[in-house]
């Protein structure tokens, strides 16, 4: 039987087994899964990995509805992609489908739990609770990805001793010792950018080992310590430009 070129990429993209999962409760858990996540990216590629967040959302709604099954067909329609890239990134997962009946709902998702390290509970503490950060305690999606802000700190008076979304903000002095007696590994940064590198700085001296990085500065910081920028002015630079970009309607 010939074997095409599609079929011999997917076969080298499949691990020999699922991702090694620490266990439920493990401190270093959340270390760990920024390595498996850093080399999910490698193997697969970001765009691999953007993805899968979306085929999650869906495969949840099929589940609630009853639905025991899902073809990388129905999957591809997420992102209009071909099937074959569907089934090229869930191989990364070590998920594996049946041919004419394509994959066991609940085994896809708790597959692409593990590979983005979503199947067990991570804390955060959030530091700067401006506008954004105000946003970030509100949003109940977190629980979701298996993500719980557990602390807010702020260097404003006037914000310190206040309750938002049900955490009382403390002050950067408390930082320190709340994220080690807490054994808290992960920071979410959304302080003004010129406070942006020192406040990392604390936070790192604390014990963080990944900071989710919402401000502008491109942060300064020891190569153990694992940083995410969301740049939110990059997204918009996208948005405006393909808004600039789309086709006219007949009428204009």
């Amino acid at each position: 039987m010939k074997t095409t070129a599609a079929s011999k990429s997917s076969s080298r993209a499949r691990p020999a087994a699922p991702p090694t999962i620490p266990a439920a409760g493990a401190k270093t858990a959340f270390p760990e899964t920024l390595l498996r996540q850093a080399e999910g990216v490698r193997k697969a590629g970001l765009a691999c990995v953007k993805r899968m967040p979306s085929y999650l959302q869906l495969l949840r709604v099929l589940q609630a509805e009853g639905r025991e099954h899902v073809s990388g067909t129905v999957l591809a329609g997420v992102h209009h992609l071909e099937p074959v890239i569907v089934r090229k990134d869930l191989a990364i997962t070590g998920a594996v489908g049946t041919p004419r009946i394509g994959f066991r709902i609940p085994e896809l998702i708790t597959a692409i739990e593990q590979f983005l390290g979503w199947d067990h509970q991570t804390k955060a503490v959030l530091v700067g609770v401006g506008n954004l950060g105000t946003a970030l305690l509100g949003y109940q999606g977190f629980h979701d990805y298996g993500f719980r802000i557990v602390g807010a700190f702020d260097s404003d008076p006037n914000k310190v001793g206040k309750w938002v979304h049900g955490r009382k903000v403390q002050t950067i002095a408390q930082l320190i010792p709340f994220v080690r007696r807490g054994e808290i590994l992960l920071g979410m940064l959304t302080v003004p950018g010129p406070a942006a590198q020192e406040t990392a700085e604390v936070m790192v001296r604390a014990g963080i080992k990944g900071i989710w990085n919402f401000t502008a500065t491109k942060l300064q910081l020891p190569k153990k310590v694992v940083t995410q920028k969301e740049d939110l002015a990059e997204g918009l630079a996208v948005l405006s430009h393909r808004l600039q970009k789309r086709p006219q309607d007949a009428s204009s």
